[in-house]
């Protein structure tokens, strides 16, 4: 007994919190740490409730689980932060109440005036229960700016109608405040997920120039839904949202949970994107405007990366001074204090300076570069076009027969498509219906056409590249096609075969931009993330499965849309179809169909694989030595085992999906409003058995790591050096009989130069494609979490470490085939392994690892 108070001593449990302080990540906000001091002294804390699992509240009408009486976190200001590793650990005490049982939830007040990041809190000795651990990951502002209370739940996972009663009502309430109300704009503590049309991209107030088509909602322009922001609408047209000043950009609303981490290069990187359009670009602008450098040999090209373009003194330098802090300077401008452009030299050019140019790279690039999932099988020839031949006329190809029968070793054109040996690269019905518009500006592009035939030793030969545009009398009589075929180097005619495939390089880099690089990974998952935040509790095992796989993505997107691909943007300014870039992507979403993102059967699709019970995956590739789908099959087959190994551990039957209600109405909103324009498809699983919801997640995880990584991570490596892979081109093919043919004749380095990107575009591009392809040093790859507690139940945890450990053979495997000099498509006449599907990788610029999400 308590001889003071006759009362018995209350038995304690200890908790272990940590968090991080805002005043550690910002070091704009020091006076936090002030103020801080003045509330402890005042008695405002961070106060902590545990919620019964067990027991309802009995004062309680409803249900809900009883509350526990507050207890606080102890000597905040003492708690000494180190400035580099951010976390602090407090403790906390709470007097145990029998009636609560076993917590599982809290609720967390913060009464300081400055936000913190809440990791974790760990509850020792839980009678008869031990340790119980939740998970938070999760912003905790200022109590005054929340309507409800912040509550977090237990490590614990719980099909809703598994759900103790006592939590079900908080699991409800969570999700409903993550919904929002709809209206007004959102601030950076609302945590709030919410859909939105692309209709932030044009800035018709600042210039009619500026205006861009509503993306999304609408026949002529679907496309896949954003998170919203609920930023007032435009002066000039009240379908267009207003836009944050540049200056802002890092403002642009996400919900707080989802912005870039603290870990300085993530912030670095968005900052870095930040300041070349803000600084860079316009004075870039008025540099080149008023001396429009070119390259004149490829000598000029490598000075970029062996000794830097020395940029000149005056108002450029010094802005950029003002303006980027040292060490951005340093990154951006690779500057030694002497006013020099200057990048890392990128991989397909670092053992050999000219391998790039051989018809032997330009056709592997198509199988193990950037952009490996555009090439299909022929499967008639010549070949034909889809597009409407009573607007667009005879569409048709001209390549013949005689083209290419005298170099397909033997074989007649018809053997060679029978027995698969003819493939092509078909960017003509894309680009054909914009061109007009495209080349009306300083760009000159073509629709083209590249046949290919496979050899022997499992490499591609290129046969033949068709170039077409508009009949000049009018759409209605067809395209005008002129074909060219390989020639010697060192020929007028090698010159042009050599213009040629830099023509399709255009096309192929701004396709791999626009779509299977922005549409297929960036811009479909982000419904996925926001239907999930909306409909899945984090107590959901599909949402804790999904979950890591989301990080930073509704980040990057945002940030994309304030300074990459708006309008008068980094994209429009560097990629072919400038400010038809958006508009051109969301008229191929038309075609997007979910199903067929998955790698089988993209394959199928493309006739690269067919389907075979006797060979590994279930597939037999057409091309053998295929270095994304060989190392992309045994990605997505390791991906698609752990998922069937978690999902029916949670789902013993069919009608467990059916009935979970939570997992039903995810479903809906994917389909009916984060893709809403393609909520009528006939295509969309059902969701209703196991394997169904096993065939989705697959294809989300996929989506977001490995699809991501196999397109984005080789941008610098392959197109760091533009003239492999150039975004613009600036003039025609030189005709016979014209000054250009003769300068052709004269200088062909020269041509190609002019002809293809220029300095400033070239400049803007590999700065902003060094940063994209960089992995921060606090990347999670596949097969990495970043908490060991994230679900406390053990065969999920054991099929995630099977999961894990079968990556690491992947690994050795990829290795392995890299070292095998049969496979000539592995390596390559550049010398340069593929291992953008090797899961693992170091920080930096290294051309590989699969991050878990899309988050550069």
């Amino acid at each position: 007994m308590d001889a003071i108070t006759g009362h018995e001593e209350r038995k304690q449990i200890k908790g272990r919190v940590v968090l991080m302080k805002k005043n550690v990540l910002d070091f704009t906000d020091l006076s936090s740490s002030v103020i801080d001091r003045v509330d402890e002294l005042l008695h405002k804390r961070v106060s902590l409730q545990l919620i019964s699992s067990v027991n309802p509240n009995t004062s309680d009408k409803g249900l809900k689980g009883k509350v526990g009486s507050p207890a606080y976190l102890e000597d905040w200001v003492t708690t000494i932060t180190p400035i580099n590793a951010g976390e602090s650990v407090f403790d906390v005490t709470f007097d145990w109440e029998e009636d609560i049982g076993v917590p599982g939830a809290f609720i967390i007040k913060n009464f300081h005036r400055s936000e913190f990041y809440l990791r974790t809190l760990t509850l020792q000795d839980v009678p008869g229960h031990g340790d119980v651990h939740f998970i938070c990951n999760s912003w905790v502002y200022p109590a005054d700016k929340y309507t409800t209370d912040r509550v977090f739940f237990t490590n614990n996972t719980y099909l809703p109608s598994e759900t103790p009663v006592p939590l079900l009502e908080y699991r409800k309430e969570e999700l409903v405040n993550l919904r929002g109300n709809g209206t007004g704009m959102l601030e950076e503590w609302d945590r709030v997920y919410d859909y939105a049309f692309y209709n932030d991209l044009g800035d018709p107030d600042s210039d009619p120039k500026n205006a861009r088509p509503v993306l999304g909602g609408s026949t002529e322009y679907p496309y896949p839904r954003r998170g919203r922001t609920g930023r007032p609408p435009t002066k000039t047209d009240p379908k267009t949202e207003s836009r944050l000043p540049l200056i802002f950009s890092l403002n642009i609303y996400v919900p707080r949970d989802e912005r870039f981490g603290h870990i300085k290069l993530s912030d670095f990187l968005a900052y870095g994107l930040k300041s070349i359009a803000q600084f860079l670009l316009p004075e870039f602008e008025a540099l080149f405007d008023s001396t429009p450098d070119e390259f004149d040999t490829f000598e000029d090209v490598l000075k970029l990366y062996e000794g830097g373009i020395k940029l000149p003194e005056g108002p450029l330098l010094d802005n950029i001074r003002e303006n980027i802090p040292l060490e951005l300077l340093k990154e951006l401008l690779r500057s030694d204090g002497a006013g020099v452009a200057k990048f890392p030299l990128p991989q397909v050019i670092k053992g050999d300076r000219s391998a790039w140019r051989t018809d032997e790279e330009f056709a592997r690039e198509m199988l193990a570069g950037m952009n490996p999932v555009s090439i299909a099988l022929l499967r008639e020839f010549p070949p034909d076009s889809k597009l409407d031949s009573k607007i667009y006329g005879n569409q048709g190809s001209s390549i013949t027969k005689d083209h290419i029968e005298n170099k397909l070793d033997g074989l007649t054109v018809d053997e060679a498509v029978k027995t698969n040996r003819l493939f092509i690269l078909d960017h003509h019905d894309t680009l054909m219906p914009y061109l007009r518009r495209i080349n009306v500006a300083t760009t000159k592009i073509y629709a083209t056409r590249t046949i290919l035939f496979l050899q022997s030793n499992g490499t591609l030969k290129p046969l033949a590249i068709e170039l077409s545009l508009p009949h000049p009398e009018g759409d209605q009589y067809g395209a005008i096609n002129k074909v060219y075929i390989p020639a010697e180097e060192g020929t007028v005619e090698g010159s042009i075969w050599q213009l040629a495939k830099a023509y399709v390089a255009v096309n192929d880099q701004g396709i791999h931009q626009l779509i299977s690089h922005w549409l297929n990974t960036h811009a479909s998952i982000e419904p996925f993330i926001i239907a999930t935040n909306r409909q899945l509790s984090v107590l959901h095992p599909v949402y804790k499965l999904l979950h890591p796989h989301f990080r930073d993505t509704m980040n990057i997107n945002a940030f994309a849309r304030q300074i990459l691909i708006n309008g008068g943007g980094i994209l429009e300014r560097t990629v072919f179809p400038g400010q038809y870039s958006m508009e051109l992507s969301s008229v191929v979403y038309k075609d997007w169909v979910f199903p067929e993102q998955a790698l089988p059967a993209d394959l199928i699709k493309r006739g690269m694989a067919v389907e075979d019970s006797n060979s590994p995956h279930g597939l037999l590739l057409l091309i053998e030595d295929y270095p994304y789908a060989v190392d992309g099959l045994e990605i997505w087959s390791a991906i698609k085992t752990w998922v069937a190994e978690y999902c029916n551990f949670y789902y013993k039957t069919d009608a467990m999906v059916q009935n979970d209600n939570e997992l039903q109405l995810w479903w809906k909103e994917v389909r009916e409003e984060g893709h809403g324009d393609k909520k009528n498809e006939p295509w969309w699983p059902k969701m209703q058995t196991r394997q169904e919801l096993i065939d989705s997640c697959t294809l989300i995880i996929w989506i977001a790591s490995a699809l991501h990584a196999a397109v984005n991570f080789g941008q610098y490596p392959y197109a760091g050096y533009l003239p492999n892979r150039p975004t613009l081109s600036r003039r025609f093919m030189p005709e016979p009989g014209t000054l250009e043919y003769e300068e052709l004749k004269a200088d062909p380095d020269r041509v190609y130069l002019k002809t293809i990107t220029s300095q400033l575009p070239t400049l803007l591009g590999i700065a902003l494609i060094e940063i994209l392809s960089r992995h921060a040093t606090d990347t999670l790859y596949l097969g990495q979490r970043d908490s060991p507690d994230w679900t406390k139940d053990g065969e999920p945890l054991n099929a995630f470490e099977r999961f894990s450990k079968k990556l690491d053979g992947i690994e050795k495997r990829i290795v392995e085939l890299n070292n095998d000099g049969k496979l000539k498509n592995r390596v390559g006449p550049v010398n340069m392994p593929y291992t953008l599907l090797y899961p693992t990788s170091e920080p930096g610029l290294s051309g590989k690892g699969i991050p878990n999400s899309v988050s550069i």
